[in-house]
């Protein structure tokens, strides 16, 4: 039941208000495409109100998925000259265009959930299509971004990760030469306040990246190991160790036998070599850079992912509860993307402190599902007191509960209908 009937019907105004047929745009005007783990989010929303349109965003975004595997970050189903980098920028030479680089595997999850909801039908013909959609995607990142064989997952660009500019990131992205990047104009300034986003020499070198993929011809094998940008993701390593235990509950139901030993192989190895990712000092699982093997050594919001993946030592396990312990005393609304007075920390500036919903869910479904059921409510509770202060905006900031980013956004919409609101 619901606690709030007019946010109810709020956040299924702006779904449907952001619905451009058959896929939905994260906010009008800031991001007028279709994103991956936006619409696998989106469609828990939808699926509160219409099965049936839920299927159809992932099954939009799947449409566009390349031969090998990979499954874009960003599909540009129409044109939209006001976004920046667009389609000719990214230069794929694909129908529809799309980018070249993809983002956190959360979609098998997802797929999972939307046919449990239903029944859990083996013969259910839009669940095996996206099962098969899922397992290519999971082989693609097993094949082009595992370098360490360790069962992590490898980024080469920061956009992949959904984290953009996490201060996890840094030092990566200090080492990326900017010098032929040449002039272009950000899109994103024009539509929200610029204190909110990433600053101009980060953007510079996140084109940087993006350019040295398209001179590559986006070859996957190429990018992963001569790119400008390596990175050891903490939160894209658990989510597709999640997404791996999903799509192997969905291979079984099916009778893939050989596929589902396969994902059992994957599975062992990653819940093996996360504790490549664990920093002592730190406490928690922390990003690394997969050239120099430097830890981040910060706390932030993807470090808690651990839950979800169902990974960790009873020891590791308390020590993250002490962490976020720590960190709940220093914010007001839980979860932060950063811990406050970490190198860079910014309550208002993009994901180096705000609060973003899709990630607080992620880290309270694991930790209700591992026993933690008290910190799973603090955070399901301080989502929903964000949404009801602010509404529904892109990210909020966990000292004041102001929201940031862009409005009447799809995924904070689809987690109060979805999640925090019920």
């Amino acid at each position: 039941m619901s606690r709030n009937p007019k946010l109810d019907a709020r956040a299924r105004e702006i779904l449907i208000g952001n619905d451009r047929g058959g896929y939905t745009v994260p906010t009008h005007g800031l991001y007028p495409f279709q994103w991956n783990w936006d619409s696998a989010f989106v469609a828990l929303g939808f699926a509160t109100f219409d099965h049936d349109r839920a299927w159809a965003e992932i099954e939009t975004l799947v449409s566009a998925q390349w031969e090998d595997g990979m499954i874009p970050h960003i599909v540009f189903h129409q044109d939209d000259e006001g976004y920046f980098p667009g389609p000719r920028v990214w230069g794929t030479g694909r129908t529809p265009p799309t980018s070249g680089i993809t983002q956190p595997p959360v979609l098998a999850t997802i797929v999972r959930k939307l046919w449990e909801v239903e029944g859990a039908d083996p013969a259910c013909p839009r669940m095996q299509r996206l099962y098969r959609a899922c397992l290519a995607s999971h082989r693609w990142f097993h094949t082009y971004r595992d370098p360490l064989g360790n069962g992590l997952v490898m980024v080469t660009h920061n956009w992949e990760t959904g984290r953009d500019n996490s201060s996890e990131w840094d030092d990566a992205l200090a080492r990326v030469d900017t010098s032929g990047v040449g002039s272009y104009q950000r899109r994103d300034t024009g539509h929200v306040d610029a204190t909110m986003r990433p600053r101009q020499e980060e953007y510079d070198r996140y084109v940087a990246i993006l350019q040295f993929g398209r001179a590559s011809g986006w070859n996957h094998r190429t990018i992963a190991d001569e790119g400008p940008f390596r990175m050891v993701d903490v939160g894209m390593s658990m989510e597709l160790l999640r997404a791996n235990r999903d799509l192997l509950v969905l291979a079984e139901a099916l009778g893939e036998t050989a596929a589902a030993q396969e994902l059992r192989a994957r599975i062992a190895l990653s819940e093996h070599g996360m504790d490549w990712l664990w920093n002592e000092e730190a406490s928690a699982y922390c990003s690394r850079d997969a050239t120099t093997h430097e830890s981040s050594g910060l706390v932030t919001n993807a470090s808690f992912l651990a839950f979800y993946a169902g990974v960790g030592s009873a020891e590791q396990r308390a020590r993250l509860i002490e962490a976020l312990e720590r960190i709940s005393g220093s914010a007001t609304y839980l979860l932060p993307s950063l811990e406050a007075e970490s190198r860079a920390y910014d309550h208002r500036r993009y994901w180096r402190g705000p609060v973003w919903l899709v990630v607080s869910y992620m880290a309270a479904i694991g930790l209700d599902e591992q026993g933690y059921p008290q910190w799973a409510a603090r955070i399901r509770e301080d989502s929903a007191r964000l949404i009801e202060k602010s509404g529904f905006y892109e990210s909020f900031s966990p000292e004041t509960g102001e929201g940031s980013g862009g409005p009447d956004f799809s995924w904070t919409a689809a987690m109060w209908l979805a999640w925090c609101g019920r």
